[in-house]
């Protein structure tokens, strides 16, 4: 996943706008002089794997082209509690004045990072990618991707726009058209967007079997159990790339390591990480 910087900065707007409406910083404002320098420290007081180095960049920018931000540590490094992620150096009203919002994102992507890193060693896998999901934050997903990979995960689709996902409602609402739901559905993704991958979200063995006809390219394999997957997974034989989703846990994914899986696809990696405790410490 590649940064977009442009959605950085209209997000850092957007979160100082929130911040300051047309006032500023009230507070900052009225008991710190505008001369005064200071040199601050974002510190973390737990273990974390750091990411969002980037975006502390272009917020103090926007803040104060003057204030220089030295990163610490690279983005992907594994921190114990105490260490100093990165540097902050010059106007104080500046770094007071970002000093939340720049925390907001950290303890976000940085939650995201360290979270991923978890299920990545859990599945210690060489061979099966975990992927991430659009259960993302609306207008962070950039970021938000970009945190899983970082946490050493993969992305699945960015969007609706770039892959062909057909569920259940797809499914029958194809009906309508005739002919089997899954059939039509991978028949009509194919005549309108030939050029994207075609996968297809199979929650018993009769869908599997009918995505394996429609020759769908991935088949989701839907809230199974491992037994259940394991005959789905013999069912199709290496006829199409296989997706496991829904209900997949840190103590779970040990057992799914070796199963033969194409991808191990994971909502919590992005719904439901905690934030990191992260510090600005003058």
């Amino acid at each position: 996943m590649l940064l977009d910087y442009k959605r950085i900065k209209v997000l850092c707007k957007l979160a100082l706008e929130e911040d300051l409406q047309d006032a500023g910083d009230v507070t900052t404002k009225a008991i710190i002089p505008p001369d005064l320098m200071m040199q601050a420290f974002f510190v973390t007081r737990q273990e974390c794997v750091f990411c969002g180095g980037p975006v502390l960049v272009e917020l103090f920018k926007m803040l104060d082209p003057d204030v220089k931000v030295e990163m610490n540590v690279e983005e992907g490094k594994f921190c114990l509690p105490y260490t100093r992620l990165a540097t902050v150096t010059g106007s104080a009203q500046a770094i007071l004045t970002g000093e939340r919002t720049a925390l907001n994102f950290l303890q976000r992507l940085s939650g995201i990072s360290t979270i991923t890193k978890k299920y990545v060693e859990a599945l210690n896998s060489k061979t099966i990618w975990l992927l991430d999901t659009r259960k993302t934050t609306p207008g962070w997903r950039n970021l938000e991707k970009y945190a899983v990979m970082v946490g050493g995960g993969h992305n699945h689709r960015q969007g609706l726009y770039d892959q062909i996902m057909i569920k259940d409602n797809h499914r029958e609402l194809a009906k309508l058209r005739g002919k089997d739901s899954i059939q039509k559905a991978v028949e009509l993704a194919r005549k309108n967007y030939p050029n994207l991958k075609v996968e297809v979200e199979a929650d018993s063995m009769d869908d599997v079997m009918a995505a394996l006809d429609a020759k769908a390219d991935i088949i989701m394999l839907d809230n199974m159990d491992n037994a259940t997957i394991e005959k789905a997974l013999k069912l199709i034989g290496g006829k199409a790339l296989t997706e496991a989703s829904g209900g997949i846990t840190l103590d779970r994914l040990p057992s799914m390591s070796n199963m033969g899986l194409t991808y191990i696809s994971v909502g919590a990696l992005t719904h439901s990480a905690p934030s990191v405790d992260i510090g600005l410490d003058m």
